[in-house]
């Protein structure tokens, strides 16, 4: 379930890191220095970032599960699939024309970079309008496919009705913080998303309780939340300081630029349609051995395993672009020392939010409901689901340490194995042996088995190194 939210964890740009990176390590010998300066700069505020982003998510289960009730948190948790599929055209454009607006960038060539993030516009607003287009036109369908039932589908078609036409906004936003990221505004790109949350905190109780519109509510607020972020976006592109000024011209759609972007970006897109289609496949399966309540008893694990998933994806963030740098620079024991330390960090973490869930399971559900049957299936769940939580630091590390030696072939098989090769089979053959009991308990066996894939990829890397 932490691949809900994989492709926000790119930090794109390595060479715009370059000049940050000489006063960060001036002296590769002091390594333990070096490393506390890197973890201090990059790290730990890339795992604030991460987490205040995850609040997006917790922030509208909470108020619609103590304001609209068990059923429409179930419906809620319908709509995951769907809100992943939609977010596939930010993740794509984000992450492709963050990369090439690095690059243009640190060679000093800034209107070709204004170029990409014009064409990269371009390409957001026309893939976004056929992806809303077409499920708002299907939504039903969608959501039957998704493992609705009369029960959920009219709280979830409520909520995505005005979700599915925000999503434009949302994934302009995701693109243009990426943009901003590239361009050397870390810092105001993260105001930017911390800004919407802080929205979406203060306008989900008024809009949910204040004018009484249950998931209705929760859905103009998030989507007003999406709209004060991007009149941020738009100052920041208006300010002086910024150095992508976008002109007319910037938007004339160019082949060879069209193409760089998508296929910088196709690595996180596969890995979010491949969360999408496992997380229909697994809403199917929840429908079919527990009902509605079992899908919405995942929509509340997954809402506290996303707030460990995105502090290991803050390290992962922190480390890519530098662990990337180093590696192309040829110091392969400063590479070396910053995954140990990434993965002893990752590792404290994941063991903390295994005894966290495990020791805490009744008080972290009752976050999210009152409703005895869905308390009872979501503490359950919760405490099988995490029994592999410790090695889910090692496995995401592993896979961002690929992506960032240029390696990504690897980090992809790792994401898809886990998905294809081991979680959906296990679904099947888990569920039919243990029932719903099964389904929890898969989630488990596929972290295990990708992390010892991780853990083989990683052996034979350093024996061919050595």
């Amino acid at each position: 379930m932490y691949d809900i939210l994989w492709n926000l964890h790119y930090f794109c740009g390595l060479n715009h890191t370059k000049s940050i990176l000489a006063d960060l390590f001036p002296n590769y010998t002091e390594e333990k220095q070096s490393i506390r300066k890197f973890f201090r700069s990059y790290v730990y505020p890339a795992m604030f970032n991460m987490v205040v982003m995850a609040l997006y998510n917790i922030v509208d289960r909470i108020f619609i599960g103590q304001g609209a009730g068990a059923l429409a948190i179930c419906g809620l948790a319908l709509t995951l699939p769907c809100v992943s599929l939609l977010s596939t055209v930010g993740t794509l454009t984000g992450v492709g024309a963050a990369a090439r607006i690095s690059t243009s960038i640190s060679l000093g060539n800034r209107s070709l970079a204004c170029r990409i993030l014009g064409n990269a516009t371009v390409l957001n607003i026309l893939l976004s309008t056929i992806l809303i287009v077409y499920s708002l036109y299907h939504l039903d369908f969608i959501l039957d496919i998704f493992g609705g039932s009369g029960q959920t589908i009219p709280y979830a078609r409520k909520y995505m009705s005005i979700l599915i036409p925000a999503s434009l906004l949302t994934n302009l936003n995701f693109t243009y913080c990426h943009a901003i990221r590239a361009s050397g505004f870390s810092r105001k790109s993260m105001t930017i998303v911390f800004a919407g949350v802080i929205a979406n905190i203060i306008l989900d109780p008024i809009f949910i309780f204040g004018f009484g519109l249950g998931i209705e509510g929760a859905a103009i607020a998030t989507a007003l939340s999406m709209c004060i972020s991007s009149v941020l976006v738009i100052r920041h592109f208006r300010s002086p300081s910024n150095i992508l000024k976008l002109q007319s011209k910037c938007f004339s759609p160019r082949f060879p630029i069209l193409v760089s972007i998508v296929g910088i970006g196709m690595a996180a897109f596969i890995m979010n349609i491949t969360t999408g289609m496992v997380n229909i496949i697994m809403n199917r399966y929840l429908e079919n051995n527990g009902g509605d309540y079992a899908i919405g008893a995942f929509g509340i694990i997954s809402s506290y395993s996303i707030q460990v998933s995105m502090l290991l994806m803050g390290i992962c963030q922190g480390m890519q672009s530098v662990i990337g740098y180093f590696y192309a620079a040829g110091h392969r024991q400063m590479t070396l020392h910053i995954l140990r330390k990434a993965i002893r960090t990752g590792s404290l973490i994941a063991c903390c939010g295994f005894i966290i869930g495990e020791a805490f399971a009744p008080w972290l559900v009752k976050a999210f409901t009152s409703d005895p049957t869905l308390l009872q299936l979501s503490e359950e769940g919760l405490r099988y689901t995490f029994l592999a939580m410790p090695l889910l630091g090692f496995q995401l590390i592993v896979t961002s340490y690929f992506q960032s030696i240029r390696q990504a072939p690897k980090a992809i098989t790792m994401n898809i194995s886990r998905q294809f090769l081991f979680l959906i089979p296990a679904l099947g053959l888990f569920s039919h042996w243990w029932g719903l009991t099964g389904i929890w308990l898969a989630i488990p066996f596929a972290d295990l088995m990708a992390t010892l894939i991780a853990l083989f990829f990683l052996w034979r890397t350093d024996r061919k190194a050595d």
